[in-house]
């Protein structure tokens, strides 16, 4: 008898992702809070226990069924070189962000990793048209992401588990520094997050077209709002 073991992530790719996960990736992640400094602000998180459920609610609500959604989506048009497939997500991305800062957000760090992603290839004359490609598109930080995870040969789900933990890792960072909170209790908030990514990126990769969405009015309000804060940590 023969038992089918799991694929393996190949070493050069675990480590690829694993960098494009690394909130030091220079792409300024960093710099945004994505509604929770204004949360903060108005008293909605305001101890460590209000910052996991947020954080696990937009994983489950917002990014999963957004972002990462895009994400998973691009890998297989990726695959078959289908950039129409990839303008039109890109497209979607651009045109549902509910303000002038998420969608601000997503051009710069889209803008950022395409030109990492040209540093970092320079000389790959094989890749280096579709990274010009990306350039001319304007492309959003999640189509920029697909193709970053794309060329590092993972699949989708590694892809989609590297993001959502490059993410968590950031917006962690955001709420030890604006609620505040210790070291540990961002532990702690991040360990509930790992819990929840895997259905997270498992509920991602079956949505269709028509399942995905970027309704999410409390933080659509909060991010307006954030943008008119008299004093902030965060990049509006």
């Amino acid at each position: 008898m023969t038992s089918s073991a799991p694929l393996q992530l190949a070493p050069s790719s675990f480590l690829q992702l694993m960098w494009l996960a690394s909130p030091a990736l220079p792409i300024g992640g960093f710099s945004y809070s994505e509604g929770l400094e204004s949360a903060i602000q108005a008293e909605r998180v305001t101890n460590e226990s209000e910052a996991a459920h947020w954080l696990v609610q937009q994983l489950h609500l917002t990014q999963s069924r957004g972002d990462m959604a895009v994400i998973a989506q691009a890998a297989a048009a990726w695959h078959s070189d289908d950039r129409e497939r990839i303008a039109a997500l890109n497209q979607w991305v651009r045109t549902t962000r509910e303000t002038s800062e998420l969608r601000l957000q997503t051009e710069q760090m889209g803008r950022s990793l395409v030109d990492w992603l040209r540093n970092r290839h320079t000389g790959d004359a094989a890749l280096q048209p579709a990274i010009a490609w990306l350039g001319t598109q304007d492309a959003s930080y999640p189509i920029a992401f697909s193709f970053a995870a794309h060329c590092t040969g993972a699949t989708g789900r590694d892809a989609l588990l590297a993001y959502a933990f490059g993410w968590a890792e950031n917006m962690v960072q955001t709420a030890i520094k604006a609620v505040p909170l210790g070291q540990s209790a961002g532990q702690r908030i991040l360990a509930q997050l790992t819990q929840n990514i895997p259905q997270a990126v498992d509920h991602a990769l079956a949505l269709p077209d028509h399942g995905r969405q970027a309704f999410s009015p409390m933080l659509a309000i909060l991010s307006a709002q954030h943008e008119h804060l008299y004093s902030r940590l965060f990049r509006s």
